[in-house]
Order: C-alpha cells, then structure tokens, then sequence
C-alpha cells in the first residue's frame, strides 16, 4: 500500500460470504474532490461498471460489495488518485481506462507515463495515456519515424496523433502538418460535391479538424491553413510529392487501396514523421479488395523501424456504450454464421 491513501476493512456481519466493506482515505481533500468527481459522478460510474456502492464523505470513500469488485475498485481509485496529484483533471474516460487497466493488472499512470511535452489541449489541460495501449501509442509515436495504430473507434488513435502532430509542430521538430484521409470510398468521388478542395473535403476529415481544434486556439488553425503550415489533401492528391520536415497524418487508412497505401508511404522525405490510422474490420473498400492498412502492417511486420500499435475494445475510451457496441460487433464476426 502507498502513502497516499490509508486502507480500513470491515467485515462485521457480511449479507454474503464474500462480501466486503473497505474504506479509503486519502491524504489531500481537493485532490480527493477532484478523484471523486462532480456530483460523485466519478464514483458513480465505478458503482455501475464494477457493481460495488461507492459511499464518500469528505475525503473518504467507503466500498461495499463482492469483496473482489471491492479491490477493483481500490485499485481503480488509487491509480486515479495518482493522477490526481500531477494535477490532472479525471473524466469519465479515464476512469474507464482505470478500470481496464487494473483489471489486466497493470499501472495506468505510473510516474512515467508518457504525454506531450509542450502542449495540452485548451479545455482540459494536459494529456496523458489513459490505458496501456495509448501508452505504447505514445512511445512509439516519440520513438519511430512512421507508426501504424490499429483498433476499434474510440480508442483515441486519431486524436493522439493530432496532438502528438501539433507537439512537433510547437518544438520545431517539423515545419508543416498534413492531413490527409481518403474520402467518401476508397475511389474519392468529390467530383460532384460543391466548392473548392478543401470545402469538398472538409465534412470528411471533420474528426482531425476536431483534434486540431483541441489542441490549437481557432485562429491559429485557420492562420495554418491560410500560410501553408497545415494541410488538408484526400489521399488521392498526394500522388507524386515528396514531404520532408512534416508530420504527415493518414486517417481512416482501412479503405486505402494497395496502391494508395503503397503510394502514400513513399511520399515520406528527410525530417517528416508519418502516422497511419485505421480499423480494419471498417473498412468500405468494394467486396473482396484487400485493405492496403492491413497488407501493408503484414508486409512491413519484419522491419524494426516501424512501430506497430494495435487497440482492442477494452481500449475504448469514449463512452461506456461504445465499449459495449464494439465488442457485440466483434462477438458477432467471431461467431460462425447461423444461417445455411
């Protein structure tokens, strides 16, 4: 046990064998207002995913229930309050994220968790992983000059590479952003929609605008855009450029063919970063065409210059509904058909 937080149990009269009364106290009043949350809503949310009542008082919770749901939930609460006390603020995905990790037995935020150096995002401050898996993102997007991130949605690989981008940018690692995803279908007709490149483009790559959004004040964003800084091109325009001194972002790489995804590596020049996102089982490639993400982690599989992150559902992150979406979807596509 740590010094944050003292431990007292009580098993007087148990309703059941194997229940448990176990109460926390935690060491700082704000930073325990902070853990627990608005309204207790942090605690609320342990109480329904782990089925345990949370009870607080001041700077003390009290667990009751199955008494293995209790030390979940202890673990949970301390990996959180660890939080906390870098001055951190918790949401509901972090609490989420605490409660997969413990449950895999792992520290979510030890003391070198990794984030971003310079930036945080306007509204909520500093960013770090959440889960294991975006703390591997994390590493390898710092450690390698092209990374793959597969996984679900909701697991943050596009938002943690657009801040990661934006890091770069502030330190002067690269000159430039450009963002870049193939849109509507692996063919990107924009022919028929109205408007310039970029307004032709703009509803499709409405995700990245949002993580820049974040992570950038508007007016710089728009200022980018206007001077050339940031970059907004479908996939299907990169064709015969060489970037160098740029962070070059592909999103929803699933529906890029093999020749795009072939193409769209090799525009990677001296100084640049490049980071490739997508969910493979998403894909809106025509019946039969093979995903040039998926060919392309097998083909590069072997060379150690490459990081590779791969997100599972219990790496979801935006809402608890979401979790339970992805993981009926993948129950369902592991299951043998039923009909003849």
């Amino acid at each position: 046990m740590n010094d944050m937080a003292r431990v007292s149990r009580s098993d007087s009269e148990p309703q059941r064998e194997n229940d448990a009364e176990v109460t926390l106290a935690f060491d700082d009043n704000r930073r325990a207002s902070l853990l627990f949350g608005q309204y207790d809503q942090n605690l609320v949310k342990l109480e329904r995913r782990l089925r345990v009542s949370c009870v607080a008082s001041g700077n003390h919770v009290t667990l009751k229930g199955d008494a293995e749901a209790c030390e979940h939930a202890r673990r949970a609460l301390e990996t959180l309050y660890a939080r906390a006390q870098l001055g951190l603020e918790i949401s509901p995905g972090d609490v989420e994220g605490a409660i997969e990790e413990t449950t895999r037995q792992r520290s979510l935020f030890p003391d070198s968790a990794v984030g971003f150096d310079q930036i945080g995002t306007r509204k909520r401050g500093p960013v770090r992983a959440r889960n294991r898996a975006q703390d591997l993102y994390l590493r390898a997007l710092k450690r390698y000059e092209l990374v793959f991130a597969e996984g679900p949605a909701g697991t943050g690989k596009t938002w943690l590479a657009v801040g990661h981008a934006v890091s770069l940018l502030e330190k002067g690692v690269v000159e430039r952003l450009i963002l870049s995803r193939p849109a509507v279908e692996a063919g990107e007709r924009l022919g028929f929609l109205p408007g310039d490149m970029r307004e032709k483009v703009d509803p499709y790559l409405r995700p990245i605008y949002d993580g820049l959004y974040d992570f950038m004040d508007a007016r710089m964003v728009e200022r980018g855009m206007q001077t050339g800084m940031i970059e907004v091109a479908p996939l299907a325009f990169m064709r015969g450029r060489t970037l160098t001194k740029a962070c070059i972002l592909l999103d929803e790489a699933q529906n890029a063919t093999t020749m795009q995804m072939k193409m769209f590596l090799t525009r990677l020049g001296e100084g640049s970063r490049m980071i490739v996102t997508g969910d493979p089982s998403q894909t809106d490639l025509p019946s039969g065409q093979k995903s040039g993400l998926s060919e392309a982690i097998t083909l590069l599989s072997g060379l150690d210059e490459i990081g590779h992150v791969r997100f599972s559902e219990g790496d979801v992150v935006r809402h608890d509904l979401v979790r339970a979406i992805v993981s009926a979807y993948e129950r369902a596509q592991r299951r043998p058909s039923d009909r003849g």
